[in-house]
């Protein structure tokens, strides 16, 4: 069974193609269009589909479109009611119900030769339902939570799946929403809406959540499995922040008081869901699934043995679970995810024929891994491409911008060589049997989706990943799933005494993270880092622009 998954209306447009139950390819449209998050969540944008992300996942298996059994679409237009009706500022959504309603047709246009009979409407929360209970590993009943801004006509969804099946518990309906919350946030402390919420979780770092009765007083759970989420007076708590103006303690405060009531109120959601399914594991999407801080809590207080997070758990992820929902209803049971590495990649010989293409003067060392390891460990930046890249927003070592933890400086150095705000935080990669003794929380994290109390006694030894609360948003590196980079981190050890690197993506402010090679020389080329390792091959900054009679090897 060849089911592919699109992803579209809203944000974040991406594709995933699932055969026989394998996911076989996943890409988010952002990789390719080199638009931040492929477009903005507008009703008038909401025709575009991921076009470049679909058709390369049809070419990774040989497939035309017309070789397909489904297409699933992540939002049914048939469940939406009317923006107004459902307590809404949104006059023009009534566009974007109808881009949905033809979505069959412009995938016909998109795809030539698919049948638009075969494109199936999927409610867009059990799409995100399905495409973390679908693939969490090791467990074949779970519960499951999706949070986001809206859907149709809800913002969250309480499902449990038992083997095959995916069941709706409970709804909470619009205009009560986390997410939206969460977003109303961060466009009054002068970040861009539906994309930069993450900076308003570092910033709540820096903060005390003093404003947190007042908040309580519009968000809060009901303790039915549903909650309250509307109207936070922002005006009255703290003035608006414009985008060039620096942030004060009271921004941070109210970010960390808006922090802490998504906490409990995820919580207690939670604590019903577990009181109605009584599972061990607990898995989570939609984009509040992004909130590593407030997963941590829930995994440290909640009732769940096990939390599993989607690492692609925004709207982008939607597009593998509904495919993995339409594959489970054809009868074929779905694979759990093996890795977040579902993208493109390039074998060495054509990454050796690009660079002589490119005229730079490239190497080819023994190991690139150990080349790698003695840069960083000379304190060097270095730009990591390898394999094939990611789905979702996280770099997990294929396209990563790599430092050496030990010295603090490091956390400005990355943070001016990518453009962003010295307040955000970089992570930690490290070796999974290793990360016990350094990091205190949730384990294994591959996928950088929980936050981790840095030890004591390791705090001054790695001071660049250590955020201003003593914690790390940690990956850990198994041997036997990534090779490449856990050797890198052996070599680094064995010349530092550190089993941890500084990882975060591959890009600058405002850009998708690197996907293919000539994004990744144009990143190398624009910012002063210092090697790019781009497969068995090494740059270094000092011979870029060096070339001999059609590059080097």
């Amino acid at each position: 069974m060849r089911v592919l998954g699109i992803n579209a209306l809203f944000h974040d447009p991406a594709a995933a193609l699932v055969i026989d139950g394998r996911t076989v390819a996943a890409a988010e449209e952002e990789r390719f269009s080199r638009r931040k998050h492929g477009k903005r969540p507008l009703p008038f944008s909401a025709w575009e589909l991921p076009e470049q992300a679909a058709a390369w996942c049809l070419r990774r298996a040989g497939l035309r479109p017309q070789d397909l059994d489904a297409v699933a679409y992540s939002y049914d237009p048939a469940l939406a009611r009317p923006a107004d009706a459902m307590g809404l500022d949104d006059p023009w959504d009534h566009l974007r119900q109808t881009y949905a309603r033809e979505a069959p047709n412009f995938l016909r246009t998109a795809l030539p030769g698919l049948d638009p009979g075969i494109v199936r409407f999927v409610p867009h929360h059990m799409a995100h339902a399905a495409s973390s209970a679908f693939a969490v590993p090791d467990a074949e009943d779970s519960s499951v939570l999706v949070l986001d801004g809206r859907g149709e006509r809800a913002s969250h969804l309480a499902a449990r799946r038992v083997r095959d099946t995916l069941e709706p518990l409970y709804s909470q309906d619009l205009p009560h929403s986390l997410g939206l919350v969460y977003e109303e946030l961060t466009q009054h402390l002068g970040f861009l809406r539906s994309s930069d919420e993450f900076k308003v979780m570092a910033l709540a770092s820096h903060g005390t959540p003093r404003m947190l009765p007042e908040l309580r007083r519009h968000v809060y759970p009901t303790g039915d499995g549903g909650f309250r989420a509307t109207a936070v007076p922002w005006h009255e708590l703290c003035p608006p922040r414009g985008a060039d103006e620096p942030w004060t303690q009271d921004h941070a405060d109210v970010a960390a008081s808006t922090q802490a009531v998504l906490e409990e109120t995820l919580l207690d959601l939670a604590r019903w869901l577990h009181g109605k399914t009584h599972h061990s594991v607990l898995t989570l999407a939609g984009g509040v699934a992004l909130n590593c801080v407030a997963n941590t809590r829930i995994a440290r207080e909640g009732p769940f043995a096990r939390v599993w997070v989607q690492p692609a758990a925004g709207d982008a992820g939607t597009a593998l679970g509904g495919a993995l929902l339409l594959t489970a209803d054809g009868g074929v049971r779905p694979e759990p995810m093996s890795g977040a590495d579902l993208g493109r990649d390039w074998s060495d010989a054509e990454l050796g024929a690009l660079l002589k293409t490119a005229a730079v003067t490239f190497e080819r060392p023994a190991d690139i891994a150990a080349t790698v390891a003695r840069a960083l460990a000379e304190n060097r930046i270095v730009a990591w491409f390898q394999g094939r890249s990611e789905y979702g927003p996280r770099a997990l070592g294929h396209r990563s911008l790599m430092a050496h933890p030990g010295h603090a400086g490091n956390l400005e150095r990355l943070n001016d060589v990518k453009g962003r705000e010295q307040f955000r935080p970089v992570a930690p990669m490290v070796l999974a049997d290793r990360a016990p003794e350094i990091f205190d929380g949730p384990m294994p994290s591959p996928y950088m989706l929980f936050v981790h109390d840095v030890a004591e006694a390791w705090r001054d030894r790695i001071p660049a990943v250590v955020h201003v609360d003593g914690t790390a948003r940690i990956q850990t590196v198994d041997p036997a799933q990534e090779p490449l980079v856990a050797r890198m981190l052996g070599e680094f050890e064995k010349l530092t005494g550190l089993p941890v690197v500084v990882n975060t993506s591959l890009n600058t402010a405002g850009r998708p993270m690197v996907d293919d090679p000539r994004d990744a020389l144009e990143c190398f080329g624009s910012s002063p880092v210092d090697l790019l390792a781009i497969g068995p091959y090494a740059i270094r900054r000092q011979d870029l622009f060096r070339t001999s009679e059609g590059g080097g090897a």
